[in-house]
């Protein structure tokens, strides 16, 4: 039988979460390994070794070592084509462009502040770190404005690269799911008719909510 991969870090962290849910989509047997962040495992010298920036996740299949969740992602998706969700990076070139389209959008316009609000208003408080208001209103107003992009693109497609649920719609789950259930922003989802519908449905996949699972067992 073969190892299953591994992935190193707390389901809590939205980019382990990430991976998690795309192993899920394509059943993909992996097995979690913890990594104790506050006792600074992630920094310790053997993490370091297949994860050189001492981040999570850190990612094992057999020989090979990555560790950015979105190439993490794409790897599963190339290497295990076969197996689970088919068409989750596309079947053809045109329609893996739309998929990283929408995940370099994810990356560079919806990530940075998204990830910002998550910080500020579910972890720091948990943390015993002060908010930043400033920067909270900031980053409000810039997710604010990618999500206009957004509701038009999903009123013109039930998902953000065509009418299939992919990679591209997978990658928002985790900030998204902390910025609905954690915070005071889930509006900025739920008052738009179309992303407020996408949101829905893609929270509500089997894959993600055995995720969600996930991480109320670790928190």
């Amino acid at each position: 039988m073969a190892t299953p991969v591994k992935v190193h870090g707390p389901p809590l962290s939205t980019a382990v979460s990430r991976v998690l849910a795309c192993l899920i989509e394509k059943d993909v047997q992996f097995q979690l390994i913890p990594v104790n962040m506050s006792k600074g495992e992630h920094k310790s010298p053997d993490f370091l070794k297949i994860q050189p920036f001492g981040q999570v996740p850190a990612f094992q299949d057999e020989s090979t070592s990555l560790f950015e969740s979105r190439a993490i992602c794409r790897y599963v998706c190339e290497k295990y084509a076969e197996k689970g969700n088919k068409g989750l990076y596309g079947s053809n070139p045109l329609a893996k462009a739309s998929i990283d389209q929408w995940l370099e959008a994810e990356g560079q316009s919806f990530n940075p502040p998204g990830s910002v609000l998550v910080f500020q208003l579910a972890f720091a408080p948990r943390m015993k770190i002060k908010q930043d208001q400033s920067l909270i209103n900031q980053n409000h107003d810039k997710l604010a404005k990618a999500l206009e992009v957004y509701e038009k693109r999903l009123g013109e497609s039930r998902f953000l690269a065509g009418d299939e649920f992919s990679l591209a719609d997978l990658s928002h789950l985790p900030n998204t799911h902390y910025l609905v259930n954690a915070t005071d922003r889930g509006e900025l989802f739920t008052s738009k008719k179309n992303v407020g519908r996408w949101w829905a449905e893609i929270s509500s996949r089997d894959s993600w909510k055995k995720v969600v699972d996930m991480q109320k067992h670790s928190s």
